[in-house]
């Protein structure tokens, strides 16, 4: 059990990691380069970077030192850890990778803008469905996000108006185009953090009819790791008593689940339905 959890926390560190890098390459070679000013710390990051010429990573590392206290406080101390572990990496690769971009990769500022809010919104979901942050007013809406039903992509997407609004006033050189492409960036970034995390969550139920119902249980608590509720029903035309297992899983955890059943009992009758939401032990919270 110690090394599946160490395993765990390894590739949860490991997918951490990527996400940071997939969303560091958004900014760094799409975003920035074409002068387009997204939202969030690093949006924040990036007008004062236009004005005064400050290291981009140097700027999100600071600012994030206060609010990294506030997360460890509100949200646990093992999002605080995983937090500090994504500012360092975050911070650290938009010093190196920034540097490697004096141009942005495609010509076209529209194509920056797509792309560079899909790499992003695609990174930044990767990091907040392994348990991180990379800090900045990610936390801010994690707090929200953890007494109230909103969605991450839409409370990030509101604060973001505020911060590229801003830019079209502080920055000479940014112009309404600009600040229209910052918008449409961060509403990709919004809706691609939306269907990352909604895509980790999305639930499944199963309703399993086999003849060796107590083999079957046993195999899906023990080695799919998923608790079930037997139940008990009669056959329609035969009339005879069956157990039939109902089982809660995440969408993929699926094959795991058909796997066990194949293994016991290949001729067992199963039902597969999408659930729109499941709260209690092990699934999300009610928040109101």
């Amino acid at each position: 059990m110690q090394s599946t959890k160490i395993l765990k926390e390894i590739r949860s560190y490991l997918m951490l990691t990527i996400g940071l890098a997939i969303g560091t390459l958004g900014w760094t070679g799409f975003l920035i380069p074409a002068k387009i000013v997204g939202g969030g710390l690093t949006g924040i990051a990036t007008i004062i970077y236009f004005l005064l010429g400050w290291d981009v990573g140097l700027t999100t590392l600071v600012i994030n030192a206060v609010l990294i206290l506030l997360a460890i406080r509100i949200l646990g101390a093992s999002f605080g850890i995983k937090t500090i572990y994504c500012v360092l990496v975050f911070s650290g690769l938009l010093t190196v990778m920034r540097p490697l971009f004096d141009e942005p990769i495609v010509s076209e500022i529209m194509m920056n803008a797509i792309i560079g809010g899909i790499l992003g919104g695609l990174g930044a979901g990767i990091v907040f469905v392994n348990g991180g942050s990379t800090g900045g007013i990610d936390i801010v809406a994690m707090i929200i996000n953890k007494y109230k039903n909103i969605s991450l992509g839409r409370l990030l997407l509101g604060m973001d108006v505020l911060i590229i609004s801003s830019s079209y006033f502080l920055l000479h050189t940014s112009s309404i185009e600009t600040v229209v492409y910052g918008f449409m960036t961060m509403a990709i970034l919004a809706y691609t953090v939306d269907m990352v995390i909604s895509g980790n969550k999305q639930t499944v139920q199963f309703f399993i009819i086999s003849s060796k119902p107590d083999e079957l249980r046993k195999s899906v608590i023990f080695e799919a790791e998923r608790g079930l509720t037997v139940l008990h029903g009669t056959g329609g035309y035969s009339g005879e008593e069956r157990k039939v297992l109902m089982v809660i899983a995440r969408k993929n955890e699926t094959q795991m689940i058909f796997k066990v059943v194949k293994q016991i009992d290949p001729e067992a009758f199963i039902t597969v339905g999408t659930v729109m939401g499941v709260y209690g032990q092990g699934f999300d919270k009610i928040k109101i």
